[in-house]
C-alpha cells in the first residue's frame, strides 16, 4: 500500500466528448451544497465534519459539470422534513445513493469521482449513530463477467494492497487491547476475502497473482496502541486508493460493483480507526483520492 509500500494508481483520462445532455452530476453538485448549508446550520463538531466533507464533495462535483459544461438544467434536491442531526442523517443516505446509483454507467474517471462522494458520505455516517450507521455495503465476491485485460494491473495494485492490509491486522493484534479483538477479527476477514477475490479474478483470466510480501514498512513504528490504530487506518486508506483505480481502470460494470463494495468497506473502516486513534478529520471527504 501506498504508505506501507509503493502503490500507484493512475487516474483515467477524463473523456472531452460533448454532450448536449443535462448533466446529471449537476444534481448531486446542488445536492451537496445544500447538504452543507444545512450542516453549517446543526453546528457542533458533527454539523461541522459533514458541512467540511459535503462542501469538498460540493466543489469537486461542481468542478467536473463546468469542465463539461453541457446545457443547465433545474434540479430539485432532495430536503428531509425534520430538523438537526436527524434531518443530516437522511441527507447523508439520500447523497450517498444517489453516488452509488450513478457508478456503474459513468465514464471511468466520473465512475472514480462518484463512487469516491458515495463513499465519503459513508465515511460520515460512521463518525456517530445520530448519523448512521449506514447500509452495510456487504461482502466482496469475485465478479461474474471476465475481467478485462486493461483491469488486470489495477486489479493486481488493488490485490497488493490487500496482501499488506492482512498482514497489517496481523501486526497490529499484539498492541490493541481486547476489546478491539472482535473489530480486528472482522478487519483481517474482509481483507483476506478481498485478496481471495481478487486471486480467483485474476486466475480465471490466466494472470498469475502478486504474492504477498514477507513484510511491510509501516508509515510509522507501530509501538502502542495509538500507532496501531493509525496504521490500521493508513491501510484502509491504501486499499480504497487502490479500488478507486480499479474503478477508473475498466468499463465493466460487475467488476465495478467489486470496487465500490470495496471502497465502501474501507472508507467505513478508515473512519472508525481514524476517530479510535485521535486522529483529525476523522472521516476524509474522499476517500482514495491521492494524497
Amino acid at each position: 500500500m501506498s504508505a506501507l509500500a509503493a502503490l500507484a494508481v493512475p487516474l483515467a483520462a477524463c473523456q472531452t466528448g460533448y454532450s448536449d445532455e443535462p448533466d446529471p452530476l449537476a444534481l448531486l453538485a446542488e445536492q451537496a451544497k445544500a447538504d452543507a448549508a444545512a450542516a453549517n446550520g446543526v453546528g457542533g463538531d458533527l454539523g461541522s465534519q459533514v458541512a467540511t466533507v459535503r462542501t469538498a464533495h460540493a466543489q469537486a462535483l461542481q468542478a467536473e459539470v463546468d469542465r463539461l459544461n453541457r446545457p443547465k438544467s433545474s434540479v430539485q434536491v432532495v430536503t428531509p422534513s425534520g430538523s438537526g442531526t436527524a434531518a443530516l442523517k437522511e441527507r447523508l443516505a439520500t447523497a450517498r445513493e444517489q453516488a452509488e446509483k450513478l457508478v456503474p454507467t459513468f465514464s471511468r474517471y466520473r465512475a472514480g469521482l462518484v463512487a469516491a462522494v458515495a463513499a465519503g458520505c459513508a465515511g460520515l455516517q460512521q463518525l456517530d449513530d445520530k448519523l448512521g450507521p449506514g447500509t452495510d455495503p456487504g461482502t466482496v465476491t469475485a465478479s461474474a463477467s471476465t475481467v478485462p485485460s486493461d483491469a488486470v494491473s489495477p486489479l493486481q495494485k488493488a490485490l497488493d494492497a490487500e496482501h499488506a492490509a492482512v498482514w497489517v491486522y496481523a501486526l497490529v493484534s499484539a498492541f490493541l487491547p481486547s476489546n478491539y479483538t472482535a473489530g480486528v477479527s472482522d478487519g483481517a476477514d474482509e481483507h483476506r476475502n478481498r485478496r481471495d477475490a481478487c486471486v480467483r479474478m485474476l486466475d480465471a483470466v490466466g494472470a498469475t497473482p502478486d504474492g504477498a510480501e514477507p513484510a511491510y514498512i509501516t508509515p510509522k513504528p507501530v509501538t502502542d496502541a495509538t500507532s496501531a490504530k493509525s496504521v490500521v487506518a493508513s491501510a484502509e486508506a491504501d486499499t480504497a486508493a487502490a479500488w478507486r483505480g480499479v474503478l477508473e481502470g475498466t468499463d465493466d460494470e460487475n467488476l465495478r460493483k467489486v470496487a465500490l463494495v470495496a471502497l465502501l468497506g474501507s472508507a467505513r473502516r478508515g473512519t472508525r480507526w481514524r476517530q479510535a486513534a485521535g486522529e483529525s478529520p476523522a472521516a476524509v471527504p474522499m476517500p482514495g483520492a491521492a494524497a
